[in-house]
């Protein structure tokens, strides 16, 4: 399997879990005489199937992160802490940008004048290099994720 597929394969696991999560919650209490549309044994018992196999998973994309080299110095699963924290930072920027330009009204003088403190066109730039920085890298981790052969313990 290659690790991409078996990112894929995670993300359905994670969504098989909290489905689940929402049936058990469901079907965790009735009216009185009435009974449950679904066992919440059995979805407590495939909900923890489905845990053991998505602890197993995530282990083995792990392992092959950490083993699978990204270039001459750096592992994949060192690229991909500094995309998420790029995505972080372009979130921040971009959340400041947002605060600082809201535009709002004033009806007298009287009122209260916010001025913003920050260049937004420098800061607009750099968001978009960040976006630019991310895209760029993930691009390249999605075509290593297809290349690559999932470790398997």
């Amino acid at each position: 399997m290659k690790l991409a597929e078996a990112l894929i394969l995670r993300s359905d696991y994670q969504k098989r879990i909290e489905q689940l999560r929402n049936r058990l919650i469901q079907n965790a209490r009735v009216q009185e005489g009435d009974d449950p549309v679904e066992e919440p044994e059995e979805l407590a018992d495939e909900l923890a199937d489905l845990l053991k196999k998505l602890k197993h998973l995530i282990q083995n994309i792990n392992r092959t992160n950490l083993h699978t080299e990204f270039d001459n110095t750096q592992s994949l699963a060192d690229v991909l802490t500094s995309r998420d924290l790029i995505g972080q930072e372009r979130q921040i920027y971009s959340d400041i940008l947002e605060h600082a330009t809201m535009r709002q009204d004033r009806y007298s003088r009287s009122e209260i004048k916010f001025v913003t403190t920050i260049n937004a066109k420098e800061t607009q730039k750099h968001i978009d290099q960040l976006a630019q920085k991310y895209r760029l890298l993930d691009v390249k981790i999605q075509e290593l994720n297809w290349k690559t052969d999932l470790i398997e313990k």
